[in-house]
């Protein structure tokens, strides 16, 4: 390979960077179409959040099928295939007469399509990257905070030039453009076409079409599988309240709908700092670490958000959530890499997620009925930071990857 040649991996990295930045701008968008889903249809706050829970849901329970089948087909596929699927249900969506049909379009649509494409196009990164599997896996996983720092606010001003039909409308085009896109540039582990991870030189006797490590069925067999399993699945049920109720939480302060957007904005850039910052600290502080500090930084931030009355507060919360945020999504497919090595990463991985499903289902909808009957979010949002707190207790207890490797390859 020639040195002046860029190496393949960085073209992947790009891929699932567009991939992930396509799916969650829609997905995260959400907030901007809140107030005008409830006042178009009539609904209550637990029923508009319900419309982004089916989504979340979704797309992280069929993170499993979706790794299952790109450990065998490759990721390309599935990642064409489910930005096309986001396309069609915003389609669907801006065509709604009832709440129901915004249920089947983006709850449905965006929920399966980003389902299908995130876990492929996050596990194919790790399996270019082994020295540097951290920095890559960061960079891949910002498009989410760039996503997110998009979305919502490009949603908005669409929103007031144009109403909420045609912006699905306009987003559902852009969509279809990212899913061209990445799909160009994703493509299957390095051994598939003679390469090596991180642009190493292929080993003389040929790369290994079959990378190392252990099956699904072998990592489902493991305590650190289900430790960071149940530690996920706990953070989850604060973990995307904020996306969905932090802006009307900001209107009934009185501090107006666009601040409330402008917090979404802000999630998405400590979002996006957040994967590049934490994501750099594990060098030093080794993942596992890295990673158990990401649960008791969005706890404690979620104890600050239940008692912020101010715009000060909430513009810190958002920032400092949205790093913790981020560092949890860019370290988690890493750490799981680390644990398990390539072997069948994509079906570890949505497996993995598939219990964050779980608490983004519950979570925001929980939240929104708590509001409808209390009138107040601070139960739920203090519920979400004690179960942030156990996963952090849990994920200390876990051993070092190295060191639980090294156990494995003594034990008898």
């Amino acid at each position: 390979m020639s040195s002046t040649r860029p190496f393949a991996g960085w073209w992947v990295v790009a891929g699932a960077f567009l991939c992930m930045m396509t799916g969650y701008a829609v997905a995260y968008s959400f907030a901007a179409f809140f107030g005008a889903l409830e006042t178009e249809f009539g609904a209550r706050r637990g029923e508009t959040a319900l419309v982004f829970s089916i989504a979340a849901f979704l797309y992280f329970q069929l993170g499993f099928p979706a790794g299952l089948i790109a450990d065998r087909t490759g990721p390309r596929p599935l990642v064409v295939g489910g930005l096309l699927l986001v396309a069609a249900g915003l389609l669907i969506a801006s065509q709604a007469t009832d709440l129901w049909q915004i249920y089947l379009g983006y709850g449905l649509g965006v929920g399966i399509g980003v389902g299908l494409s995130y876990v492929p196009s996050i596990a194919a990164v790790q399996r270019w990257f082994v020295r540097r599997r951290g920095t890559a896996s960061g960079i891949a996983v910002a498009g989410i905070g760039v996503g997110t720092l998009i979305g919502a606010p490009l949603a908005h001003a669409l929103i007031a030039a144009l109403g909420w039909r045609q912006t699905y409308l306009v987003l559902a085009a852009l969509t279809v453009v990212g899913a061209v896109v990445s799909g160009l540039l994703v493509r299957s582990a390095p051994e598939h076409y003679g390469l090596a991870p991180d642009g190493d030189a292929p080993s003389p006797g040929g790369a290994s079409t079959i990378p190392a490590g252990l099956t699904l069925g072998g990592a489902m067999r493991t305590a650190p599988f289900w430790t960071i399993y149940i530690g996920a699945l706990l953070m989850s049920f604060g973990l995307f309240v904020p996306f969905v109720h932090l802006a009307p939480y900001a209107k009934d302060l009185e501090l107006g709908e666009g601040f409330g957007v402008l917090l979404i904005v802000l999630l998405g850039v400590g979002s996006t700092v957040g994967r590049f910052l934490f994501a750099s600290i594990t060098n030093w502080l080794g993942r596992r670490l890295s990673f158990a500090l990401m649960y008791i930084g969005a706890g404690l931030m979620l104890v600050m958000w239940s008692i912020s009355t101010s715009g000060p507060a909430l513009v810190v919360f958002a920032l400092v959530f949205g790093a913790f945020y981020g560092g949890f999504v860019a370290i988690a497919p890493s750490l799981a890499a680390d644990y398990f090595g390539g072997r069948a990463l994509g079906s570890i991985i949505g497996a993995l997620y598939s219990g964050v499903a779980f608490g983004a289902l519950l979570g925001a909808p929980v939240a929104g009925y708590a509001y409808d009957f209390f009138g107040s979010y601070a139960g739920a949002i203090l519920a979400g930071a004690a179960l942030c707190l156990v996963s952090f207790a849990i994920t200390v207890a876990m051993p070092e990857p190295a060191r639980w490797l090294a156990a494995r390859k003594s034990s008898p």
